[in-house]
């Protein structure tokens, strides 16, 4: 447990010390924002402070920092390392400039952005790589919360023609498609505050109980190395999949993709550090109060266990991640507990689903230069980006590893959009003369991760690891040469 405090106090202190040193580098002023001058009554709405924080938070967070926090737990306490020292130097530097430009550049999606300080051509990728993670965001978010809704309740007549969790894929998909036309304050302005309070208050009463138990979880200091190896077999080496496991909590790419929604509803450039760096320490906190309850169940002495979560996935679960949500808050929290777990492995994951497709729905309508005020543009961009989603939802439902497939590439996707935008926001810097290391480190930290990934994962290449970390140092070179070549190219254009 002292581990676990020494890290909240960290998180709290990386907001007020390295958030206001972030900000300082940036210098946020007067000048209009595109919710003021660009208003337009759809996406570009004022909306006050505290509900701006709030709809950030459940649209960067959702299941997120709870089910990569939980799977991170595994490789035991090293996981604090990561939650802390990647929230504050990476996450949340990551979401509050690319908050800061897309309020710089008119409200400009991360294709926009990537394309203006990386080129066409990496604007082009991003552009499919933005729009693939967030229909697979939306196809995640639809299936796992259906599956547990049709375990719940489902009309028996539906279920005996169309199949048992028919029924919740329709409902969800259907307010998927009202939620992600309507304007941001008719549906997402009134009932996401809501949400974004009850997975807040969810963490902040398993944190009192936490306390109030003192369970007997491992200390940083007790196991530095992969705990799951020894303790639960667990074979997949810390770097990288750790910082694949654990992106929301830590660092997301997917972040950068929902920041634009709210950069559109930012009165004042200074309330950008607030809404975007604190929502981001918010999900950090979040992500180890999660971690430090599933280290609990995983390695606590009495363990309640391991072999409990095991035993309940196998029920028909995809992961253990949401069998350890309900054991936890059903045995700590109760009945409300019970209520609250329904809203973080169902209601989230929906939110985090619709979201999803509204980003994308922006990032195409902007691609093609198509505006948005009116219903029928909005469905020319819908109904084909709806009906991919159903294809791959179909095939994620005929191949029983169609959910852990997607999960897998959705983590790498995610990772790899980071590594594009924090490209993007150090090109940024530079040319603005400004202080580029905050981005420079994590940039070429992440593009090693997702390359060393890429490297080990049985899905693409599977080589031994000692090969793979020598191709990553091959990466980390690589990287680097490129930035000193483009550097003084950059600087000499500029003399």
């Amino acid at each position: 447990m002292i581990s676990f405090v020494i890290s909240l106090v960290a998180l709290v202190l990386g907001y007020f010390i390295y958030g206001r040193f972030v900000e300082r580098i940036v210098g946020p002023d007067d000048r209009p924002t595109p919710a003021v001058s660009m208003a337009d009554g759809v996406d570009y709405v004022v909306l006050p402070n505290w509900k701006i924080f709030m709809i950030q938070f459940l649209n960067i967070a959702g299941t997120g920092p709870i089910f990569g926090a939980i799977m991170g737990a595994k490789f035991g306490p090293v996981a604090y390392f990561w939650i802390v020292l990647g929230c504050i130097f990476a996450g949340a530097v990551h979401d509050y400039m690319s908050g800061m430009l897309s309020i710089r550049n008119g409200g400009a999606n991360l294709p926009e952005i990537i394309g203006k300080y990386l080129g066409t051509t990496a604007r082009t990728i991003m552009l499919v790589f933005s729009i693939l993670l967030l229909i697979m965001v939306g196809v995640v978010f639809v299936y796992s919360p259906a599956e547990i809704l049709t375990n719940i309740w489902t009309p028996e007549w539906i279920a005996e023609y169309l199949g048992p969790s028919f029924f919740w894929i329709i409902t969800i998909f259907a307010y998927y498609i009202v939620a992600t036309m309507m304007p941001i304050d008719k549906i997402i302005g009134k009932v996401y505050p809501l949400f974004a309070f009850s997975l807040i208050f969810m963490a902040v009463a398993l944190m009192v109980m936490m306390l109030i138990k003192m369970p007997a979880i491992p200390e940083i200091w007790e196991a530095t190395g992969n705990l799951g190896a020894e303790k639960l077999g667990l074979i997949d080496p810390i770097f990288p999949c750790l910082f694949i496991t654990i992106a929301c909590g830590a660092i997301s790419g997917f972040h950068a993709t929902q920041t634009p929604l709210m950069a559109r509803c930012v009165k004042h450039e200074k309330q950008a550090r607030p809404i975007f760096y604190g929502a981001m320490i918010t999900e950090g906190i979040v992500a180890l109060i999660w971690a430090s309850v599933a280290m609990y169940f995983f390695y606590g002495s009495p363990a309640p266990g391991y072999e409990v979560i095991e035993a309940a996935a196998a029920t028909g679960s995809h992961t253990s991640a949401p069998s350890v949500v309900n054991i936890i808050c059903n045995e700590w929290l109760g009945v409300v507990g019970g209520i609250l777990a329904l809203l973080g492995v169902v209601a989230a994951p929906i939110t985090s689903g619709d979201t999803a497709f509204r980003s994308a729905r922006l990032i195409i309508a902007d691609f093609l230069k198509m505006e948005q005020h009116s219903i029928k543009r909005r469905l020319m961009v819908c109904i084909p980006m709806f009906a991919v989603a159903i294809a791959l939802l179909v095939w994620q439902m005929e191949d029983k590893d169609g959910f852990q497939k997607i999960w897998s590439w959705f983590g790498w996707f995610n990772q790899t959009l980071s590594v594009f935008t924090l490209w993007a926001i150090t090109v940024y810097l530079v040319r603005e003369k400004k202080f580029y290391f905050i981005t420079f480190i994590p940039a070429l930290f992440m593009t090693v991760v997702c390359a060393t990934f890429l490297l080990v994962s049985k899905q693409a290449f599977a080589l031994d690891t000692s090969v793979a970390y020598v191709g990553s140092i091959a990466v980390l070179l690589v990287a680097i040469c490129w930035f000193v070549w483009w550097f003084r190219n950059e600087h000499e254009r500029s003399v």
